[in-house]
């Protein structure tokens, strides 16, 4: 196992990820980032984790692309074959390849040989740089095959004109992209609507208002409805208010805010110092023995259940007068109940945003939780758990905050099937809505602080080209409890 100390494990794997997929060589890499001691102490990991497939023959996804161009680039006969072996090559989705997926295409591509390449794809649609995409593929591709025909397909059959508009002032503001100008014969429709509130709460409440005014006046379904968010996180606020005001709601993966693991962890840990000696505190003290990992075997687990059983009595007390044999449990398990005791004893006077935050910095769950010694404040599991705090702030006890999160297990509510549809815009790709809501349109979270601004314009293009009929485009001036300005996009869409 690869030891990773001081740098982010994600932000060390993008790195080694995208060098692969740009063709860069480790020795190229060392090269290209001579003088950046952090970026040369992942060439160094670079390095020694290739050492570490070589040894073990092991190969990742990214090793399958570039063995195949290092074999079709270095084996004439073997190239010549496969360039002769296929008449047409139909490629889908273009704007999301990768250079070396690039290059794979044209090696296969041969003058000589009756071989025809037919791509489709939208650069204006490119929001996967972060696997590696390159939307210059597809801009440039008529110069690197000048015979190239292109087919504008410029007519929408999907959004009203209004709609259309608006997405096509956002996206003119980007320089890098090939020309055309949508149309559509579909009729002028409603005007897109600016939501503006005070804060996230306020603006959960004012979709909760629309959305019923939707439903009840113009006769939608709530699966008419879409809310498109740019991260996760953004979810939290509207489950709860959706969840309170009795808006059924879908999440597109199937798992609400409070179902999330990093976030379902530190509850477990609140229930057991809640009240430990419960049906409750049993399960949810099973469930933490290894967050962060005690090397506690699902066999001691058993024989622990057992012995309670015989003893009729709760787990939490079987477990501090239980004789352990091994050291290591043992040790583990006494600083396990060493930690909880005092929590226990002292819950009524803890709060729980304090005690998540208690929790957070002994157990060093952060760097647990995301698998890496400096995690990045803009890592999606650790905006979740912020919410999480952030959702505890407005409770007084433990039990009560506890009893809150419970609420959302109603599956009636937050995983309606013929609910409100609530996606980042990423999962949203390639759907269609006859209502669509953008939220959270504040400058730091769309566009995001560290993002490209033209990529990040791409990804709102992608939000609002949903919307069939209706449009509504929401910010608000405080977010994550922080004053807020107005997104440039939203200026940029709606301005005469």
């Amino acid at each position: 196992t690869l030891k990773i100390r001081n740098l982010a494990v994600g932000m060390v794997l993008k790195e080694i990820s995208l060098s692969k997929n740009n063709l860069i060589s480790l020795d190229e890499f060392y090269e290209l980032y001579a003088g950046d001691k952090t970026m040369l102490e992942v060439a160094d990991i670079f390095s020694e984790y290739e050492k570490q497939k070589s040894k073990k023959m092991l190969k990742d996804f990214d090793d399958l692309l570039i063995n195949v161009h290092e074999l079709l680039a270095g084996n004439k006969a073997i190239r010549e074959k496969y360039q002769g072996r296929f008449h047409h090559v139909l490629i889908d989705e273009f704007q999301d390849t990768t250079p070396v997926q690039l290059e794979l295409i044209k090696l296969l591509s041969n003058h000589k040989s009756d071989t025809s390449f037919w791509i489709c794809g939208d650069d204006w649609q490119s929001i996967f740089a972060f696997t590696g995409a390159s939307v210059g593929n597809i801009i440039n591709f008529k110069s690197m095959f000048p015979t190239a025909e292109e087919i504008i397909l410029d007519l929408n059959y999907r959004s009203s004109k209004k709609i259309l508009t608006a997405c096509q002032k956002l996206i003119s503001h980007n320089r890098r992209k090939i020309e055309k100008e949508l149309k559509t014969e579909n009729p002028a429709g409603d005007d897109i609507v600016i939501l503006e509130s005070a804060n996230e709460e306020e603006e959960a409440v004012l979709l909760v208002h629309e959305i019923n005014d939707l439903v009840q006046r113009k006769e939608l379904k709530h699966t008419d409805i879409a809310i498109l968010y740019r991260a996760n996180f953004q979810s939290r606020v509207i489950e709860e208010t959706f969840s309170q005001r009795k808006v059924p709601y879908q999440i597109e993966n199937g798992q609400n805010f409070y179902d999330r693991y990093e976030v379902r962890c530190l509850l477990d840990y609140l229930r057991v110092i809640n009240n430990p000696l419960s049906e409750s505190g049993d399960e949810a003290l099973v469930n933490i023995f290894n967050i962060p990992n005690r090397y506690i075997s699902r066999k001691f687990v058993g024989e622990l259940e057992q012995i309670c059983r015989e003893k009729d009595c709760h787990l939490y007390e079987g477990l501090k007068g239980l004789r352990i044999k091994l050291p290591y449990i043992r040790n583990n398990i006494k600083e396990l109940i060493g930690f909880l005791n005092p929590l226990i004893e002292n819950k009524d006077s803890l709060q729980p945003a304090e005690l998540i935050a208690i929790l957070r910095e002994h157990l060093d769950y952060d760097s647990f939780i995301t698998e890496d010694d400096v995690p990045s404040p803009d890592d999606l599991k650790i905006l979740n758990i912020n919410q999480l705090q952030m959702a505890a702030v407005k409770f007084t006890s433990i039990d009560e905050f506890l009893t809150y999160t419970e609420t959302f297990e109603d599956q009636e509510i937050s995983n309606n099937k013929d609910g409100v549809r609530l996606m980042t815009i990423h999962k949203a790709k390639g759907l269609e809505f006859p209502v669509v809501f953008v939220i959270g349109l504040v400058e730091g979270v769309m566009p995001t602080k560290k993002g490209d601004i033209e990529e990040e314009r791409r990804i709102c293009f992608v939000a609002m080209s949903r919307a069939m009929h209706h449009l509504y485009l929401s910010w608000s001036r405080s977010y994550l409890n922080q004053p807020a300005k107005q997104s440039t996009f939203l200026t940029e869409a709606i301005s005469t």
